[in-house]
């Protein structure tokens, strides 16, 4: 079976099934809350889950996955195939007709000229996008006419679905961005917290890292929806705050990503005002070795790049060691129960392009200390540190503020000071550590740590654009305005090769085998990423808020349009 007879013939071709809403806004206000808050509504200029999800109320684009996995028009009028002619035979172009009536929030069509725009602001060469994955092997987006836009890769592309397909590929307004391109994109900040888009509802006040208020996009293609007038988006505080505003308090109406242990989530909803809802889709937490040398005393741009490696990450034994000296099944049953499973696997899902080694699975301390030894990194000074060469085995270990990464932190620790090294523990405020200002030093992509900790997904069923995040040259640097997902500054022309050869592979188990090939050099062949587990995605609504399906290859607010109040 080929990519093209599996990926582009299970594709939908008809909108969602339309909810049967009397009058648009009539349910009132809906509340939701995200422990870690917004710090932009422009997905362009943030990687964080937090960013991308609150903005896809407001900016949409051609095409989304729907709980299943399946792709669904959502601008466009259908999904592109070879069978309909969407698709060039030889695989090189992708042809996308926007569907007849679709309008911009403030009443203007949206065109092809805002596709192709998209593409420019993206693949703009003095800027910073931190999707830039999407458009990797893009050599042209052009214009047809109004409504078509077409797509020429640089090469055949099995899967072209990554351009405009998700919520991390939105479409932006050519009108509101004109003046947003390259290096200016940062400073339009009236366009990043206030974006005009054509999803369901449109922004009325937009308090970075607190709170958003929305209204109902009154040009919404459907007239019925949304059911809800209003939206409070509130963001910060904790997990568990966020889970109690839901399931016991009833004070909020849908509560994201409840990174609790299992026994908490079940004790909060003996509350009665509402329910967890949970599924397992490629999330993974894990830690990212800094390949670079982090020290303040170096220039930022020498920080953000290969030119001067890490001290002692450089040294695979160590990172090798360092992993070895993990204890993942105690991980699962402190902060994950049923909601999570070991993983050595970057990408653990879908089954068929997750290696499935456990090569990591057990805890061997003996086994890390000896690798160390034979690396000669030892404690000479007799202070329980190893060091080799006058550099200590010293790590500053970050990640986000919450319970259980905190445990985490605490285990892994003193499971390291078992093997001789040293670990300062850093924990940043949710909304700065995934936020994309460029101005802060505390941004997981700048990574000013040696380990940091932390996970994220990708859109879909199909891991090409994730792996294609770690080319060389993609990582976060002051030229970029500190965008780019290459966070750990991993660098390999062989890994290069291999991302543009399953860009080219049609043949699914073929597919399947590079993407495994590419994983295990991230993972056991190099350990520059070290997964700890697979997490499930758990998040809880209101009894009273009906029409939540939870999605894990796409946004979890995928079809907020079609929420509304059960009466």
């Amino acid at each position: 079976m080929t990519m093209k007879t599996l990926l582009m013939g299970a594709v939908a071709t008809a909108a969602l099934a339309p909810a049967a809403f009397a009058e648009r806004g009539a349910d009132g206000e809906v509340s939701i809350i995200y422990w870690q808050a917004p710090s932009i509504l422009n997905p362009y200029l943030s990687g964080g889950t937090k960013d991308v999800e609150s903005a896809s109320l407001v900016v949409e684009p051609l095409a989304r996955y729907n709980e299943v996995g399946v792709m669904v028009p959502f601008l466009a009028a259908e999904i592109p195939t070879v069978e309909n002619g969407g698709v060039s035979a030889d695989l090189t172009t992708i042809t996308w007709k926007i569907a007849d009536g679709m309008v911009w929030s403030d009443g203007t069509p949206v065109t092809s000229a805002d596709v192709k725009f998209t593409a420019e602001y993206c693949m703009h060469p003095e800027g910073g996008c931190a999707q830039a994955a999407f458009f990797d092997g893009v050599e042209n987006v052009e214009a047809i006419d109004d409504l078509t836009v077409k797509v020429t890769f640089n090469q055949p592309k099995p899967n072209p679905y990554g351009p405009f397909v998700g919520g991390q590929s939105p479409i932006i307004q050519a009108a509101q961005f004109a003046d947003c391109l390259g290096a200016k994109a940062p400073e339009c900040t009236e366009a990043n917290f206030n974006p005009i888009g054509t999803g369901p509802f449109v922004v009325d006040d937009f308090r970075p890292n607190d709170v958003i208020q929305f209204s109902a996009n009154q040009n919404y293609r459907d007239p019925a929806k949304p059911a809800f007038a209003k939206v409070t988006f509130k963001g910060g505080g904790d997990a568990t705050a966020a889970g109690r505003a839901v399931l016991e308090t009833g004070e909020f109406d849908y509560a994201w990503n409840l990174q609790l242990a299992p026994d908490v989530i079940a004790r909060m909803e003996e509350g009665g005002k509402g329910k967890a809802i949970a599924g397992f889709g490629p999330l993974v937490e894990r830690l990212e070795m800094n390949m670079t040398n982090p020290s303040p005393d170096l220039p930022p741009e020498t920080r953000s790049t290969v030119a001067e490696p890490h001290p002692f990450l450089s040294d695979i034994n160590v990172r090798k060691a360092l992993s070895m000296a993990i204890d993942r099944p105690l991980l699962v049953e402190v902060g994950y129960g049923k909601a999570g499973k070991v993983t050595c696997d970057l990408v653990p899902a879908p089954a068929m392009f997750a290696s499935g080694d456990q090569h990591c699975a057990t805890q061997d301390i003996d086994g890390a200390k000896a690798l160390l030894d034979e690396a000669g990194w030892t404690d000479s000074d007799g202070d329980g540190i190893r060091d080799k060469d006058g550099v200590k085995l010293s790590i500053l270990y970050q990640t986000s503020t919450n319970a259980v990464r905190q445990d985490f932190q605490a285990l892994i620790k003193q499971w390291w000071s078992e093997i001789g090294v040293e670990t300062e523990l850093r924990n940043l405020d949710a909304s700065v550590f995934f936020g994309g200002d460029p101005g802060s030093p505390d941004t997981f992509q700048k990574f000013y740590a040696d380990v940091e900790m932390y996970a994220n997904t990708f859109n879909g069923t199909d891991p090409q654009q994730y792996l294609a995040a770690y080319r060389c040259g993609g990582e976060p640097k002051p030229s970029s305005q500190w965008q780019g997902e290459n966070i750990n500054r991993f660098c390999d022309p062989a890994y290069d090769e291999l991302i543009d050869e399953l860009a080219r592979t049609g043949e699914i188990e073929k597919r399947a085998e590079i993407a495994i090939k590419m994983n295990n050099m991230l993972t056991k062949d190099t350990f520059t990423i070290v997964p700890l587990v697979h997490r499930g995605r758990v998040s809880a609504h209101a009894n009273s808020l009906g029409g939540v399906i939870l999605n894990v290859w796409d946004s979890e607010l995928w079809n907020v349009a079609d929420w509304h109040r059960v009466k």
